[in-house]
């Protein structure tokens, strides 16, 4: 199998991640709570959505994916959103404080303080994997902990996965 982890970072990675990961189930037919209908037709009758999900034992499709924010409120948006069961609550992360739009905070303070958890996630998650590809980050440079956060986890994942695929899509503030 070629897997790819997703992996949201603050309020934009994380708002984009939540439009994606429902127009995913739209293009492969599974449901909001990770279901997919008995019909593989309606999913093109291929398993091409095995990159992006991991089957539980019980037939639920789950996102290969993190949500990450250094504060609550949008992590919080997907777990009372529509799409609150397709995730595992271990996937959702988020802290106390945010960075306040400062690089600083994100890297070397608020940041510091989340990066072994965010790490373990990953790690679960590519454990699951039979042949990971990589990883597509979705983050904005703006913010703290966008900018920050995603640089101490890009130099965290280097030394983990090394030779893998990093993959960013990041979003840039306008002037």
């Amino acid at each position: 199998m070629r897997e790819c982890i997703s992996v949201h970072i603050g309020q934009a990675g994380v708002q984009i991640g939540n439009a994606c990961w429902e127009l995913y189930c739209l293009e492969h037919g599974i449901q909001p709570d990770g279901q997919m209908p008995s019909d593989k037709s309606i999913g093109g009758g291929d398993d091409s959505f095995n990159t992006f999900f991991s089957e539980t034992g019980a037939g639920k499709h789950v996102p290969r994916a993190v949500m990450v924010d250094l504060e609550p409120t949008v992590v919080d948006e997907v777990r009372t959103g529509t799409y609150r069961c397709l995730f595992h609550p271990e996937q959702l992360i988020s802290g106390k404080e945010d960075a306040a739009n400062n690089y600083a905070r994100g890297h070397y303070t608020v940041g510091k303080e989340q990066i072994d958890i965010v790490l373990d996630r990953i790690r679960k998650l590519s454990d699951q994997c039979t042949g990971l590809q990589g990883f597509l980050i979705f983050h904005s440079f703006g913010g703290g902990t966008g900018s920050g956060f995603t640089s101490l986890l890009m130099e965290r994942l280097s030394v983990d996965y090394g030779k893998k695929s990093k993959l960013e899509f990041s979003i840039y503030p306008s002037p």
